[in-house]
C-alpha cells in the first residue's frame, strides 16, 4: 500500500516536472518567435529604405551621367518641354523648396514652442484635455483640404494685404506648411517639457524666480534638445509636403526673389510632370534626380532629429 502511494506521488512529481519543462520551453519559444518577428519587421523597414534609395539612384543616374551636375545645380531654368532647347536646372525649385520651408519654420517654431509650453506648464488640466485632441485633429486634416483653404481663404487675404495680383505665392505656402507642421512641433516639444524633473522647477522657485521666469530660463532650456528634435521633424514634414504647395504657391518654376513671388517646389514638380513624361526618357530620369535629392534632404533632416532626440533621452535617464 505504501509502495503504491509512493509510486503515485513519484508519477505525479514527474508529471508536474514535465509540465513545468514544457511550459518553460513554450515560453522560450514564444519569446524567440516574438524577438524574430520584431527583428524581421525592423529589417524589412531597412530593406524598404534601401530599396527606395536604390530605385531613385538607379533611375536618376542616367540623367546625371548624360547632363552632368552643372546642368542640374548650376542652372535656374527648368523647361524640359522646350522646342528650342530643353533645360533641366533645378536650382530655382531647390531654392523655392528651401524658401517655403524656412518661411514655415519662422512661423511655426515660435507658435509651436509657446503652445507646447502653455499646454505642459501653464494650462489647467481640463483645458489641456481639450486643447491636445484639437491639435491631434489638426494633424489629421488632409493636405488637399489645407491647399483648398489656401486658395479660397489665405490667397485672397494675402493679395489684399500685400496688394498683389494673386495670393498664390511663397507666403501662402509658408503659412499653410506652418499650420501642418504645428502638430508635430507642439506634440514632441510638449513631451520634452513634461519630462523635465520637477526638482528643477522647485529649485528655481525656491531661489525666488516666478513661474514665468522658471518656464523661460529653466524648463525650456533644459528641454532644448527635445525641442530641437521637434523642430527638425516639423521641417521634414514641411519639406516633403506635396498637395498643399502644389495648390497654393502658383507653380512658377522660376528663381524667386521674394516671398511674394510664385514658386514651384520639388515635390510639386514631380507630382505635376511625372505622369506626362515618356518612361525612360531624360525628362523622366530628371524627375527621379529631383526625387533622389529630396529623399536625401528629408533623410538627413530626420536622421539629425532622431540623433538629437536619442541624445536628449539619454541625458534625461
Amino acid at each position: 500500500m505504501k509502495k503504491s502511494v509512493k509510486n503515485k506521488n513519484m508519477n505525479e512529481s514527474l508529471s508536474h516536472e514535465r509540465r513545468r519543462r514544457w511550459r518553460t520551453r513554450w515560453r522560450h519559444l514564444k519569446e524567440f518567435l516574438i524577438e524574430k518577428f520584431f527583428f524581421a519587421h525592423g529589417l524589412l523597414a531597412i530593406v524598404v529604405l534601401l530599396g527606395i534609395f536604390s530605385l531613385l539612384f538607379i533611375e536618376g543616374f542616367p540623367a546625371f551621367r548624360e547632363l552632368g551636375l552643372k546642368a542640374f545645380f548650376g542652372n535656374t531654368n527648368w523647361n524640359p518641354t522646350s522646342f528650342v532647347k530643353e533645360s533641366y536646372g533645378i536650382l530655382a525649385i531647390l531654392v523655392s523648396t528651401l524658401m517655403v520651408t524656412l518661411g514655415a519654420l519662422i512661423l511655426a517654431v515660435p507658435v509651436g514652442i509657446a503652445t507646447a509650453a502653455y499646454i505642459a506648464d501653464v494650462a489647467h488640466p481640463r483645458v489641456r484635455e481639450i486643447v491636445k485632441p484639437v491639435i491631434e485633429i489638426l494633424a489629421g486634416i488632409p493636405s488637399v483640404v489645407v491647399g483648398f483653404l489656401g486658395i479660397i481663404v489665405v490667397g485672397p487675404l494675402l493679395a489684399k494685404l500685400f496688394h498683389t495680383s494673386n495670393g498664390l505665392n511663397a507666403i501662402n505656402g509658408s503659412v499653410l506648411l506652418a499650420v501642418m507642421a504645428l502638430p508635430t512641433i507642439i506634440s514632441i516639444s510638449e513631451d520634452a517639457i513634461m519630462s523635465i524633473p520637477q526638482e528643477y522647477k522647485n529649485a528655481s522657485l525656491a531661489l525666488g524666480a516666478n513661474k514665468w521666469q522658471t518656464l523661460v530660463r529653466v524648463t525650456i532650456p533644459a528641454a532644448l534638445s527635445g525641442i530641437i528634435a521637434a523642430v527638425m521633424l516639423g521641417m521634414g514634414r514641411a519639406i516633403g509636403e506635396t498637395m498643399t504647395v502644389l495648390m497654393a504657391t502658383g507653380n512658377a518654376p522660376a528663381m524667386p526673389h521674394s516671398f511674394l513671388d510664385s514658386i514651384r517646389t520639388m515635390t510639386a514638380t514631380i507630382a505635376i510632370e511625372l505622369g506626362e513624361t515618356v518612361q525612360g526618357g531624360i525628362h523622366y530620369r530628371s524627375l527621379f534626380v529631383i526625387g533622389f535629392i529630396l529623399f536625401i534632404m528629408t533623410f538627413v533632416v530626420n536622421l539629425i532629429s532622431d540623433m538629437v532626440l536619442e541624445k536628449y533621452q539619454k541625458v534625461n535617464r
